[in-house]
């Protein structure tokens, strides 16, 4: 069984394998467009998508954290000491 392309997993191209998929007429526009930056470029903008997440879920597990300290200040303020019982 075979697995089509649009069911797997997409992962951005480097500049190689994109330039790869080309016809030799666009790779050779590609060659002469050629910055060596191009790298670079993709990790920031990786980077800045990771971060982006990161941001999103920090504030998630925030908000999460202070509706769990209010669960607990509200258990503990309505939670009673059991009574004492005397053994003599």
């Amino acid at each position: 069984m075979t697995t089509s392309p649009a069911s797997a997993p997409s992962r951005p191209l480097s500049r190689s394998e994109y330039v790869s998929t080309l016809p030799p007429w666009r790779r050779l526009l590609a060659m002469l467009n050629w910055r060596p930056v191009y790298d670079i470029e993709q990790r920031e903008l990786e980077s800045r998508k990771r971060t982006k997440l990161l941001r999103k879920e920090n504030e998630r597990l925030a908000a999460l954290e202070s509706r769990m300290d209010a669960l607990l200040r509200n258990a503990d303020s309505s939670s009673q000491t059991p009574p004492a019982t005397g053994s003599n």
